[in-house]
């Protein structure tokens, strides 16, 4: 008899947690689920939860959705290891719309390891000529005699040209002996000019 009690007790025990679960089920249907984040966080603002409570509320809910809605309609999913946005079609990215960002972060990843390579040969480049700087004995520039100032020249006198050579041409002697022979004769007769004096004196 104890142990029939026990069965029957034991069947109803049953029986009462299953008609539980099934009205957690059905109060589950009736209520929805959120369909996205901005949806997600109405209901948590919407709530009588406290405040702390709202915060785990709201980190639930960001758990739940990666995407953010957008003003004209759509979604937008924020990468922070990018700092860029894409745009996917519901409030969670689709295994397609992932591997998308994911070749995006990839060829991000690419891009920013080439430019950290350059960067650093052109600082080993620039710290190599440091260092030959460094170890070049420096050689002091020769020293160059200053430009002396130059002196404006004055132009020299043309040298008399000689005078005919009279073996050759006679007739130039001629004329040469009879030019002499005039200033001569006009010295002694009208005197001698006052340049000539002066040169004289």
């Amino acid at each position: 008899m104890a142990i029939a009690k026990k069965k029957t007790l034991l069947v109803g025990g049953w029986l009462c947690s299953l008609a539980l679960l099934s009205t957690q089920a059905q109060a589950q249907w009736w209520t929805a689920a959120p369909a996205d984040y901005e949806e997600c966080a109405e209901r948590v603002e919407s709530s009588s939860a406290s405040r702390p409570d709202r915060t785990t509320l709201l980190s639930d809910c960001d758990s739940k959705f990666a995407g953010r809605r957008k003003p004209g309609g759509g979604y937008t999913y924020f990468d922070f290891m990018q700092n860029r946005s894409f745009d996917i079609a519901g409030p969670n990215p689709t295994t397609t719309e992932q591997r998308a960002i994911d070749e995006q972060y990839t060829s991000y990843l690419d891009t920013h390891r080439r430019s950290f390579m350059a960067d650093a040969a052109a600082e080993k480049q620039r710290e190599q000529q440091q260092a030959s700087l460094q170890t070049e004995p420096v050689v002091a520039p020769a020293l160059v005699p200053p430009k002396e100032a130059k002196v404006a020249s004055v132009p020299r006198a043309k040298p008399r040209p000689k005078g005919p050579d009279c073996t050759v041409e006679p007739l130039a002697c001629g004329w040469s002996k009879l030019s002499s022979g005039l200033k001569n004769i006009t010295g002694s007769l009208f005197g001698t000019p006052s340049s000539e004096k002066q040169k004289r004196i």
